[in-house]
C-alpha cells in the first residue's frame, strides 16, 4: 500500500495514444465504436431480460449465459466509454488511480468470462454425456457455486496483477501505447524493468487463459466422443448444434486473449495488439448475443412471443 501511494504522487497519470496514428480517422471510428456499443448493450440487456421473464429458459445454460452477458457488459463499460471519449477529444489523459481501477476491472471481467465459459462447456458436457443425472448434477446450487467461484478467482488474480503492476515506479507523465491501461502497455511505461512482475502476468494467463481452454477442450473431448456413439445422423447434428455457438465464442476469445498473452515478448508489437484488443474488447462481447444466444431456437421463441406474454409470476 505504501509503494502504490508513493506512486501516486510521483505520477499523476498517463496519456492514453492509442489510435494516434490514425487522426483522419478518428470521427469514423468514434461513429463505427458507438454504433456496436450499442448494439452489444441492446443485445446483452434484451438477453438478459429474456432469460429473466420467460420460464422456459430457465434452464442451467441461459443462467450461465445471462451472467456472462452480465459480465461482458461490465467488461466493456470499463473500457469502451473512455475509448469513445478519447477518440474524440484532444485530451487523451487517465489518472493514475483511474488507470488501475480500469485494469483491475478489465482483467477480473475478462477472467470471470475465461470460467464462465468453462463452466458452460461443462454444463453441454454433462447435458450431452449424462443426459439422464442433469437435473441433478447441474442444479441450482451447483450452478451457483460455478459463478461464484468464476467471480471470486477472476478478481483475486485481478486484485494482484493490478497491485504488483502499480507498486512499479512511474516517473511524471507516462504515455501508453494503447487505448486502455492494458497490463503489458502498462508495465513497459514504468521507469524501471522488472521481470519478476512480467513472471506474475504470465502465470495469471496461464491459469486463467490457458487453464479455461484446456478444461474446455477436455469437455469437448468427451463431447465429441459421446456424439460418435449416437446412431443416427439427425441425432449427432442435433447434439452438434447445442454446441456450435458455443464454440465460435470460445475460439475467438481464446484466440486473441492467446495472441496477446501467451507469446513470447520478443514477438511484441504495441500496434498490432492495439488491433487484436479491439477484437475481444468490442467484437467479441458482440458476439455473445448474436451468435451464440440470438441464433437458437429458445431465444427466438421466447421473442417472437413477446416480453408481455407467458411470462414467469
Amino acid at each position: 500500500i505504501r509503494n502504490f501511494m508513493m506512486n501516486q504522487t510521483k505520477v499523476m497519470g498517463f496519456v492514453l495514444i492509442g489510435f494516434s496514428d490514425f487522426p483522419e480517422l478518428r470521427i469514423p471510428l468514434f461513429v463505427f465504436f458507438f454504433l456496436i456499443y450499442l448494439v452489444t448493450l441492446t443485445g446483452n440487456v434484451l438477453l438478459m431480460t429474456l432469460i429473466r421473464l420467460h420460464c422456459h429458459l430457465h434452464i442451467p445454460m441461459y443462467f450461465f449465459l445471462s451472467i456472462l452477458s452480465f459480465s461482458e457488459t461490465c467488461y466493456t463499460f470499463a473500457i469502451i466509454p473512455k475509448m469513445l471519449v478519447n477518440l474524440i477529444t484532444e485530451e487523451k489523459s487517465i489518472s493514475f488511480t483511474g488507470c488501475a481501477v480500469q485494469m483491475c476491472f478489465f482483467i477480473g471481467f475478462g477472467g470471470t468470462n475465461c470460467l464462465l465459459l468453462t463452466a458452460m462447456g461443462y454444463d453441454r458436457c454433462v447435458a450431452i454425456c449424462k443426459p439422464l443425472h442433469y437435473r441433478v448434477l447441474m442444479n441450482g446450487r451447483v450452478c451457483s457455486q460455478l459463478v461464484a467461484f468464476a467471480t471470486v478467482t477472476g478478481f483475486t488474480l485481478s486484485l494482484i496483477d493490478t497491485y504488483f503492476i502499480f507498486t512499479l515506479p512511474f516517473c511524471g507523465e507516462k504515455e501508453i501505447n494503447h487505448f486502455f491501461c492494458d497490463m503489458g502497455p502498462v508495465i513497459q511505461a514504468a521507469c524501471t524493468e522488472n521481470n519478476g512482475i512480467e513472471i506474475v502476468i504470465f502465470i495469471f494467463c496461464i491459469v486463467v487463459v490457458f487453464g479455461s481452454f484446456l478444461l474446455i477442450l477436455l469437455s469437448y473431448v468427451l463431447i465429441f466422443n459421446t456424439i460418435l456413439k449416437i446412431p443416427s445422423t439427425e441425432g449427432k447434428r442435433k447434439a452438434f448444434s447445442t454446441c456450435a455457438s458455443h464454440l465460435t465464442v470460445v475460439v475467438v476469445h481464446f484466440g486473441c486473449a492467446s495472441i496477446i498473452y501467451l507469446r513470447p515478448k520478443s514477438t511484441y508489437s504495441l500496434e498490432e495488439d492495439t488491433l487484436i484488443s479491439v477484437t475481444y474488447t468490442v467484437v467479441t462481447p458482440l458476439l455473445n448475443p448474436v451468435v451464440y444466444s440470438l441464433r437458437n431456437k429458445d431465444v427466438r421463441l421466447a421473442l417472437r412471443k413477446g416480453l408481455g406474454r407467458k411470462l414467469c409470476t
